[in-house]
């Protein structure tokens, strides 16, 4: 068989950690190439205790990316929108293929960047040509196609995977959407900050960048895009003392004359085929614990049918912020671009449950 040579840049965060472990299982795969200056020199094996081939693999130096990735076919970027902004280009040029983990081509207003990530977009062009790649609701052929692939965020893939379905078949309202979203610590990257240290996290819940997140733009046009309008929302984002998960609470309403059964039906009948959505019975069954570890995504929904507010539609939604939301979804991707099956290498995971 085969194995396609592929590299991961910006291997030892968070999200580069967890697509070596995944991409070291992946049958048709070799990986060829992982990149960080913080581990340079040192194997994979030392670092993340993989056996094998993969954990002989030593880590090279950021600044040699580009010249070593020309010997992979794909490569997957893990690395700050910035840094990606400065290495697509090449790694285009060169031929190679490139899933984007970061921010950098998810957008495409380039006016959005200034605000929401805080410097100004070079390569207008490019965003014309990323593909989005959450595959549940983009193309699946273009992701298929596509030279330059943009991974989406954590918490967008939460909040859309969440309403999409529901505002695609109509039977929301055209009001606002609110979504109140919760993630582990992992979803603020591998960096030291008082913030984040256990001592201020630990027994804490809080908001952050309220109103200035920058996954807003990012929801805002994957649900305009499926639901073929504007869709007002307000995204809050909070931290949770845990390592890994996210959990999305939507809140909208039923449309004029739409029913709970409808509601219910859009969602079912959305992720049908889908091999990593399950929709639950109910909201209340909806929980990290059933996720976290794997590339799944669950969903419920419940209708305010007579109570103290008629019409009112609660969608809960729970993720992996590290594997669908990140390196799990940035496989399922690579999967589809290399015409392999989707769940290759992502089937057996599994939440780990106590």
């Amino acid at each position: 068989m085969h194995k396609a040579a592929i590299g991961i840049i910006g291997a030892s965060g968070y999200s580069g950690v967890e697509a070596t472990h995944l991409l070291a299982a992946h049958e048709r795969v070799e990986l060829r190439l992982v990149t960080s200056d913080r581990w340079k020199g040192e194997t994979v094996g030392r670092r993340l205790g993989i056996q094998g081939p993969v954990g002989s693999l030593a880590y090279a130096p950021q600044d040699k990316s580009l010249e070593l990735a020309r010997e992979c076919e794909v490569v997957l970027l893990a690395t700050p929108a910035e840094t990606s902004l400065e290495l697509v280009p090449g790694l285009l040029a060169a031929g190679v293929r490139v899933i984007d983990l970061s921010g950098a081509f998810r957008l495409r207003d380039t006016a959005a960047y200034p605000a929401f990530y805080n410097f100004a977009h070079s390569a207008p062009a490019l965003l014309e040509e990323a593909v989005y790649g959450l595959p549940e609701l983009s193309s699946r052929e273009r992701i298929a196609q596509a030279r330059l692939v943009a991974n989406p965020g954590c918490y967008a893939t939460a909040c859309a995977l969440a309403v999409a379905p529901l505002l695609r078949a109509g039977v929301l309202e055209k009001g606002s959407v609110i979504f109140d979203a919760a993630s582990g610590t992992t979803g603020a990257g591998r960096k030291g900050s008082e913030d984040l240290s256990f001592s201020e996290v630990d027994e804490d819940f809080r908001a952050y960048r309220v109103l200035r997140h920058q996954h807003t733009p990012e929801i805002a046009q994957t649900l305009a895009g499926v639901a073929g309008h504007p869709v007002p929302l307000t995204f809050t984002a909070h931290l949770l003392p845990l390592k890994r998960g996210i959990l999305v609470t939507a809140y909208a309403r039923l449309a004029p004359g739409a029913t709970a059964a409808q509601a219910q039906a859009a969602l079912r009948e959305a992720y049908a085929t889908s091999p990593f959505l399950s929709v639950e019975a109910s909201p209340d069954v909806v929980s990290l614990k059933g996720v976290v570890g794997t590339n799944r995504c669950a969903v419920a929904l419940a209708v305010d049918a007579g109570g103290h507010d008629p019409g009112r539609v609660v969608v809960t939604a729970a993720i992996d912020n590290l594997v669908k939301g990140a390196a799990g979804q940035a496989v399922q991707n690579l999967n589809l671009m290399k015409g392999w099956a989707e769940t290759t290498a992502l089937a057996s995971l599994r939440s780990f449950s106590p």
